[in-house]
């Protein structure tokens, strides 16, 4: 009995090699399937839309973040039915996956009317005077607004001014610059609330806001002329009918 015992040799375990084979079949695949989803959904064009504040690297840093933060399939899935809130000076950012390797990321920036200093920064309100953002730096294309007078500064607080309807008019006044391409760097109220508007150097004496439309539209025409210079443009008196311009060097 012992004997026969021995001549019996041990049968392999068919069913573990089975089970190796699957397992080592079903990581492959998943491998292959990860690559492809690497590869395939790799964002190689990103095409950024409405942005004035920040470049388009920066957005682009601000939406694609993470590992995966340029695979379309993830940011798909990621910014479905939900908009990109809490930037700074944004309202909201929106991204569509184009293709499998093309994104649009469009910037819905806050509305800025102009800003104020205070206390060291630079505040930025919007067609209503109300106070959105607080920063350190400023925006190109946005005027300082100086002659306003408040005490305090609130942020989501419309400023405390004395006639609100100035904001109207500095919402007018940014409208007809934009109109004719001629965006100033400062709007300057007296107590009067006559305007002087600056570029660099040269300032504009609007005065009143009767024919502001004819005022500045003389602006695309004689501002290029006095590049480099420094004066004060006078265009207070300028009338459709009575067309006067001066210039005084140095003032």
């Amino acid at each position: 009995m012992k004997k026969r015992d021995s001549t019996i040799t041990k049968i392999p375990d068919i069913k573990l090699k089975q089970r190796i084979v699957i397992l080592l079949g079903i990581i492959n695949v998943l491998l292959a399937a990860c690559y492809f989803v690497l590869t395939y959904y790799a964002v190689r064009t990103v095409q950024v839309d409405g942005n004035k504040h920040y470049s388009a690297e920066e957005i682009k840093a601000m939406v694609m973040t993470g590992y995966l933060g340029d695979n379309s399939l993830y940011l798909s899935l990621k910014y479905k039915n939900k908009g990109i809130e809490g930037v700074p000076f944004v309202e909201t950012m929106d991204v569509v996956v184009q293709s499998n390797d093309t994104i649009r990321i469009t910037v819905y920036e806050k509305a800025l009317a102009g800003y104020v200093q205070y206390l060291g920064r630079y505040m930025y309100f919007d067609n209503e005077g109300v106070v959105v953002e607080s920063s350190k730096v400023t925006t190109k294309g946005i005027p300082q607004v100086t002659g306003l007078e408040f005490d305090h500064v609130v942020l989501y607080e419309k400023l405390p001014v004395e006639n609100s309807r100035i904001f109207q008019n500095i919402l007018t006044i940014t409208k007809l610059l934009n109109k004719y391409n001629v965006l100033c760097d400062k709007i300057q109220f007296d107590k009067n609330y006559n305007v002087m508007l600056g570029y660099d150097g040269v300032k504009v004496n609007i005065g009143a806001l009767e024919n502001l439309d004819e005022k500045l539209m003389q602006l695309p025409q004689i501002l290029p002329s006095l590049a480099g210079e420094k004066g004060t443009l006078d265009l207070q008196n300028y009338t459709a009918e009575r067309k006067s311009v001066t210039f005084e060097k140095g003032k």
